[in-house]
């Protein structure tokens, strides 16, 4: 997740944006062209500058566009935090605006190119040319409030705090001036500015410290009055977002002398105001500033108003004073106490953790193998022994109590062959090699080891004659056999199949597809598919036969005379059983082009309607089209008719 937004690139200004692009494509594009180029480099000159330019803007409002942070992707913390610095709403109008300049400045582009196409002369195209960057040139002057807004934002939100929204808190909030930055200051190394006026802080400082090897961190909020949250102002509303959205331990402070200039009253009215926000979070309140006065040096009525916050659940007091630092790093300890419990009961409550370590655990039970009970079994000697106690002289001696004797770990080693239960304790030292005249000693430890590894065999023997380790594949029948590998190699090719169906799918890239709706299947198709999964295809068969019999046109005496008449006459004409017709038959290859991307006649007409009106205007004016050929003035004037004087350079 992204706490700081200090990488933001530099918005320019509109002007500035328009001298790095132009100068960009003046840079990178070429520069000469010639009346006696050929017509199709001098467009592709001018397209290319055209191009170029685009690129460059679509270019620089991308990363203006990437760089700042979505406001709808970003933690609610951060969100309404923006909400409240900037007004959510200018900051993504700003942004939409660059974005729909973008798309103004493609669109632009697209359609000077394609006018470009048909550029007749240089000069034509270099009009052409100059018109499209002016347009694409007032489009970004356009932009010149929301880019001043922005760079606004970006160097706001580099000065921001870095806060985690999920990591251990400590929230420190109350009044103004009762004593918030002056703790922060204390438990961290926070510079934060301390003055005796209220409003100093206005905006969230974060500290960091370690307690028992673990990171926290402090957020001192600025001051809050005992206000509705509509009348609150941007700095108001810091606190409030912080209190509602961060997961931490909420540090309440209050001044019992009232030199903040709020009285206990207040102050105690303020915390059941925003008592709401402290759901499902520990609350500590801190009474400031007790080298000045007390808890117990207060009136009575005083003492009961602020024993009335004790009766929120899980509410403690504390008291502290910063300036003569006593009993600090107790509230801080005390705070992260309350946290650290706070979080491991909130992760005990889900379920998912729990339920992920059960399912690593396997609880197996033995199947008895008999009827037979098996009580545990302690030896007598274990039962009469005398429980050890270290503080009796008469206690018996441990191995460990030698080793402590004779020098302790690695002086002193442990015998660990003492307690073996041998025939002769002189054997208790004895090395036991593990070969022995080249035989593995351990293999004669048992003396009827040799009759037993021969019993074993036989047993081998005697369980292979009866087929025991016979698998259940020979017993399979050779036809049954070779169906299932029919069956596997029609799976594994339906598979290759549909995986190169999907790679040539993705392949086409940005090309026409056809519509899923407009794809036909014919009955074939689909009595071939149902024959190929396995389905019994004998119904569709006869569906179909009854279905061509029944569209089938009885042929009139008057058909027959003409289709006998063509056929003595050698006529082209082609007839067709299946539609009882009679047809031209095409030449092959080639396609009806009037039907080409057509679906129906009606569309066909429209397309034709549309092509006349296209080509009525270029008729009246008899205006020369792609397949003209026309050969231009070899010297036009504009380019030589004498030296450039003072005034415009403009000669390309």
């Amino acid at each position: 997740m992204q706490l700081t937004w200090k990488d933001i690139p530099t918005v320019p200004t509109s002007n500035d944006m328009l001298d790095i692009v132009l100068n960009r494509t003046q840079r990178k594009t070429p520069t000469v062209i010639r009346v006696g180029f050929k017509i199709q480099r001098i467009r592709a000159f001018y397209m290319r500058k055209v191009k170029f330019t685009a690129e460059g803007f679509a270019e620089k409002f991308d990363d203006v566009i990437s760089g700042f942070p979505n406001i709808n992707e970003v933690h609610p913390f951060h969100r309404d935090l923006m909400d409240t610095l900037y007004e959510k709403n200018h900051y993504k109008v700003s942004l939409a605006a660059v974005s729909r300049a973008r798309t103004l400045i493609e669109q632009v582009s697209r359609d000077y190119v394609r006018l470009l196409k048909f550029g007749q002369s240089l000069f034509q195209c270099k009009q052409l040319k100059r018109a499209a960057l002016g347009r694409m040139a007032t489009i970004v002057k356009k932009l010149k409030d929301p880019f001043q807004y922005l760079e606004q934002v970006r160097q706001h939100l580099g000065r921001l705090p870095s806060i985690d929204p999920n990591t251990r808190t400590l929230l420190i909030c109350g009044y103004p001036n009762v004593g918030k930055s002056s703790f922060l200051k204390c438990i961290t190394k926070a510079d934060v500015e301390v003055q005796p006026y209220a409003f100093t802080t206005k905006s969230l400082y974060v500290g960091h410290f370690d307690y028992k090897y673990l990171r926290f961190q402090a957020i001192d909020t600025p001051g809050i009055l005992d206000r509705p949250t509509e009348e609150m102002n941007n700095v108001e509303m810091q606190s409030i977002y912080a209190i509602a959205h961060l997961r931490s331990c909420v540090l309440y402070f209050m001044d019992l002398s009232e030199q903040c200039g709020f009285s206990i009253e207040a102050q105690v009215k303020l915390f059941h105001s925003i008592k709401p926000l402290f759901a499902n979070k520990s609350v500590l309140v801190v009474v400031n500033k007790t080298d000045i006065i007390r808890i117990e040096d207060l009136e009575q009525d005083r003492q009961d108003l602020l024993k009335t916050i004790l009766e929120v659940p899980g509410v403690e007091i504390m008291q502290t004073s910063c300036y003569a630092e006593e009993n600090v790093m107790q509230v801080r300890n005390k705070a992260c106490e309350k946290l650290l419990t706070a979080r491991i009961e909130q992760k005990l409550k889900g379920t998912a953790r729990v339920n992920n370590v059960l399912n690593k655990i396997h609880v197996s039970k033995p199947v008895a193998r008999d009827d037979i009970s098996r009580i545990p079994h302690i030896p007598e000697e274990v039962k009469d022994l005398k429980k050890y106690d270290p503080t009796d002289p008469n206690r018996r001696r441990l191995a460990k109590d030698i080793e402590i004797e004779n020098g302790g770990a690695g002086v002193y080693s442990i015998n660990l062959k003492e307690k073996y239960i041998l025939d002769d304790d002189n054997w208790k030292e004895d090395i036991m090699p593990e070969i022995l005249d080249g035989k593995n000693v351990y293999d004669f430890l048992d003396a009827d080891i040799a009759a037993k590894l021969q019993a074993l065999e036989e047993e081998e023997e005697r369980l292979e004659q009866e087929g025991f380790y016979d698998s259940d594949e020979d017993e399979m029948e050779d036809d049954e056999n070779e169906e299932i590998r029919e069956k596997a190699s029609w799976i594994r090719n339906k598979q290759k199949e549909m995986i190169n169906a999907a790679r040539s799918k993705k392949a086409t890239n940005n090309r026409k597809i056809v519509p899923r709706s407009k794809l036909t299947k014919s009955f074939d198709d689909m009595e071939n598919h149902m024959y190929m999964i396995g389905n019994d295809t004998t119904k569709l068969s006869n569906k179909k036969r009854e279905l061509r019999s029944g569209n089938r046109r009885e042929l009139s005496g008057a058909d027959i005379i003409r289709r006998n008449m063509e056929i003595s006459s050698g006529s082209s004409l082609v007839y067709d059983e299946k539609s009882n017709e009679t047809k031209t038959p095409k030449p092959v290859g080639q396609t009806d082009r009037r039907l080409d991307g057509i679906t129906d006649g009606a569309l066909r007409s429209k397309a034709e309607r549309i092509a006349k009106l296209e080509r009525r205007e270029r008729n009246r004016n008899a205006r020369a089209g792609e397949a003209d050929r026309r050969t231009t003035a070899a010297l036009p004037k504009h380019l030589f008719s004498g030296k450039r004087g003072i005034g415009k350079a403009d000669r390309r």
